[in-house]
């Protein structure tokens, strides 16, 4: 995200108290996509904007909060936004002027330097996993921020490629940015070469078994590319690479509501946008793709009666023992 529109958006919703996102999206002359990210990422920073449903709503800061941003070098600022996430700064080498800009912000602020973080924090990994911090993140992430070169040794994942010899490969990437996904850190690159320049890919950072940021090797950035909007794409395309089973359900209104809760979002839009007529009891008729049946059935086995699998047989049968085994349970009480 730009600096410069972030701070924008930010001045906007003190002046003026409450925009909605198309009022915001064209004071920016972005989309209002862009602007819902744009939102998050202060969220996550540190900043209370809150979005207000209703026919009156819109984006707010919450009520006593201002700032004015005055004093802040490039580098400052460039971290600014993510000042709420010590940890992930302090990761990729950053922690210092990351806290140069929380004390001028605090200053202007007239309040302590850890307040921001008192009020919010972003917890990034999921729960119930340990997510180890990459040891060359702090090379990578200094490539990536000086807009340098970087020369890598990645270790492909298991079954890449056709030998032992083909099990790690050396490249010069052009690093454009870094994502921080569930607690796994993802390094967007294109690698160096003639123009065009193949297209970007994604490496996990924990596989670099060398990162060397070459310092008299600048790029030339392609200040077109969005990372938020490409890592979306990446994260869509690699969900419905999952999705290689397809189930036909009957949902009920109930159930089409929860599906979404269930489903990735995409994926549950997409079912019910297919989806026929609502019957006289408002029920529709859906395709879900999901990854296996066995996935299927511990998902749909959460809808319980507002779901009836018709298709494939084998399914509708097992998710049918479970609802008898469930009855049998919740019946007459044994004497």
């Amino acid at each position: 995200m730009r600096t410069a529109r972030a701070i924008s958006l930010l001045l906007l919703l003190q002046a003026r108290r409450s925009m909605t996102g198309a009022e915001l999206a064209a004071e920016l002359e972005v989309s209002e996509r862009t602007v819902q990210r744009d939102v998050l990422a202060l969220a996550e920073a540190g900043v209370p904007v809150y979005a207000d449903r209703g026919r009156a709503g819109g984006y707010r800061l919450l009520d006593g909060y201002r700032t004015r941003l005055t004093g802040l070098d490039r580098t400052e600022a460039e971290v600014l936004l993510l000042a709420g996430l010590p940890g992930p700064l302090g990761d990729m080498g950053l922690a210092d002027p990351a806290l140069a800009a929380r004390l001028k912000v605090a200053g202007e602020l007239g309040e302590a330097p850890g307040a921001g973080a008192r009020r919010f924090h972003l917890d990034a990994p999921g729960w119930f996993r340990d997510a180890p911090v990459p040891p060359l993140l702090a090379e990578v992430a200094r490539a990536v921020w000086g807009g340098r070169l970087l020369r890598v040794r990645y270790r492909r994942r298991p079954g890449a490629g056709a030998g032992p010899e083909a099990a790690a490969v050396e490249r010069v990437l052009r690093p454009y940015g870094l994502v921080l996904k569930a607690g796994t850190w993802y390094l967007v690159a294109r690698p160096d070469g003639d123009d065009p320049a193949p297209a970007h890919r994604v490496y996990r950072v924990e596989r670099l078994t060398a990162a060397e940021p070459l310092a008299d090797r600048p790029f030339r950035r392609d200040e077109t590319f969005d990372l938020a909007a490409f890592w979306d794409a990446k994260a869509a395309e690699f969900a419905r690479s999952l999705l290689r089973e397809q189930v036909t359900v009957r949902l009920s209104p109930h159930g089409a509501a929860r599906l979404p809760h269930l489903l990735e979002t995409a994926t549950a839009r997409e079912a019910l946008a297919g989806a026929g007529e609502p019957d006289d009891h408002g029920w529709v008729t859906v395709r879900l793709p999901v990854e296996s049946l066995e996935v299927g059935y511990e998902e749909l086995l959460r809808l319980g009666p507002e779901a009836e699998v018709l298709e494939p047989p084998a399914l509708r049968r097992r998710l049918a023992e479970a609802a008898a085994r469930a009855a049998a349970l919740y019946g007459p009480p044994r004497r």
